[in-house]
């Protein structure tokens, strides 16, 4: 079980990034420690062959004044006062040490390409490592060595080498530990997610993803991703609400018809009898395909399917044509209607959707306001609210009680009262739904007495003079 868990793990993306991380991490550590390695053991190496370089010219020079036995009074002064680590000797040639601190000519010498002397000497005991240059004398009988003890050198070199190789160990070891707590703590974040979604997809639309409160880029996801599916089910209690409230509000008009048209059929009434109970049934039907075409309506709000049909609109010029539609209506139920809208005001929008809202808030008045009652419209630009433009209609009716205006924008409500009104109950819900997809707000008001119905818009867009 822990192995598959740590297969998991080595699988994971967040593993693989940090792992690559530390490589590149391990790369550079590389990088740095072999450069200050080829610097320093450089920096030393050359100091030493600097330091020999000056021995070897200083002895050439007291060869050429005082010829050998002067070279070799001074090797054997040297080699007295030397300190550990010069090295000088000069031989004659059957080998014999004419004088100088080291016993015999170095049997293991290796020559590089520059000339220069790698050998191993031993001397009080101990086996020393040592770099030098040897001058031919008289032709080659005699030799001169002139040499460095670099043991400590070696010594600081291999230091160097083993702390280069521990730290790309260590720096190994602690990026995949590193790599394996990031990863375990990422996995158990998106595990935890994975987690909320199953659940979810089982049916619990009410679980969310734990928000650590880290603040992080996962809390951040966690946030939306929980804001999308307080969106969803809030959707999908909406449309089993708008289900079971099909099923409620549109069984009894669906009975109705079935049971008009089943007398229509049975009974043996006059041919005129026969055409008002069809008369009757078309005007259930019309009722019900209104019903669900305002639904239609909504759903397409909702879901933003006219969003790419927005286009300048004047709702002036839309109050006028409601206004101009309804004033027969209102005549006919002895109701004032009057328009005020003294200049055109020019907002972003799908002009039919605006009109039918509009229309839906005027319908919605004249339907509840009584014989002799006033139904205004009115156009305000909002520059004394200092806010978007507004379509305003008020009227003298029963209004609606404040507890309940948030209530009657959702689907198939209807107050006590409005029972014996006809109507669905869709038509503020219609409204709401075009207010939301404008990113405009309905706001409801006591208009004393009555209702005071604002669909306040966006900021207005600037009106050409000439349009002016």
């Amino acid at each position: 079980m822990v192995s598959v868990r740590l297969l998991d793990l080595f699988r994971t993306a967040t593993f693989r990034l940090a792992l690559a991380y530390v490589l590149l991490f391990a790369a550079s550590v590389i990088f740095l420690l072999g450069f200050i390695y080829w610097r320093t053991a450089g920096f030393m190496t050359r100091q030493v062959d600097e330091t020999i370089a000056a021995e070897v010219q200083g002895l050439s020079e007291q060869y050429r004044r005082r010829g050998l036995l002067g070279l070799r009074q001074v090797v054997i002064e040297r080699a007295a006062a030397s300190s550990g680590s010069s090295l000088i000797l000069l031989t004659a040639p059957d080998g014999r040490s004419l004088g100088g601190n080291l016993a015999r000519w170095p049997a293991n010498a290796i020559v590089d390409e520059g000339g220069w002397i790698g050998f191993t000497f031993t001397r009080g005991g101990e086996q020393g490592l040592a770099r030098g240059r040897a001058i031919p004398l008289q032709g080659g009988l005699y030799r001169l060595l002139v040499a460095r003890d670099i043991s400590d050198l070696a010594l600081i070199e291999g230091t160097l080498r083993n702390t280069l190789l521990y730290a790309l160990g260590l720096t190994a070891l602690f990026g995949v530990i590193g790599g394996g707590l990031i990863a375990r703590t990422v996995l158990g974040r998106l595990n935890q997610i994975n987690q909320t979604s199953e659940e979810i997809m089982q049916g619990d639309l009410s679980r969310r993803i734990p928000i650590m409160g880290s603040g992080d880029e996962l809390d951040e996801l966690a946030k939306n991703l929980n804001a999308m599916l307080g969106q969803i089910e809030g959707l999908m209690t909406g449309m089993r609400e708008v289900a079971d409230n099909i099923a409620h509000d549109l069984r009894t008009p669906l009975n109705r018809l079935r049971n008009r048209l089943e007398g229509a059929m049975l009974a043996r009434d006059t041919p005129d009898d026969t055409k008002l109970a069809l008369e009757n049934a078309i005007e259930e039907a019309d009722g019900l395909i209104a019903t669900f075409n305002s639904l239609l309506l909504i759903a397409e709000a909702e879901s933003g399917a006219h969003r790419n049909t927005m286009e300048e609109v004047d709702l002036r010029s839309i109050a006028r044509d409601v206004v101009d539609l309804y004033e027969p209506v209102a005549e006919e139920r002895g109701i004032a209607l009057t328009l005020s809208a003294p200049e055109a005001v020019r907002v972003r929008g799908n002009p039919s959707l605006v009109a039918r809202a509009a229309a839906n808030l005027v319908d919605n008045a004249l339907k509840y306001t009584p014989t002799g009652g006033k139904v205004g419209v009115q156009i305000d630009p909002g520059y004394l609210r200092n806010d978007g433009p507004s379509i305003i209609v008020r009227d003298s009716g029963p209004g609606i009680p404040a507890p309940d205006r948030a209530r009657v924008l959702d689907r198939f409500v209807r107050l006590e009262r409005s029972r014996n009104t006809p109507g669905s109950g869709l038509g503020l819900s219609l409204v709401a739904a075009v207010a939301r997809m404008h990113g405009a707000a309905l706001e409801l008001a006591d208009n004393q007495p009555g209702l005071a119905a604002r669909l306040v818009f966006p900021k207005a867009l600037p009106i050409p003079q000439a349009a002016q």
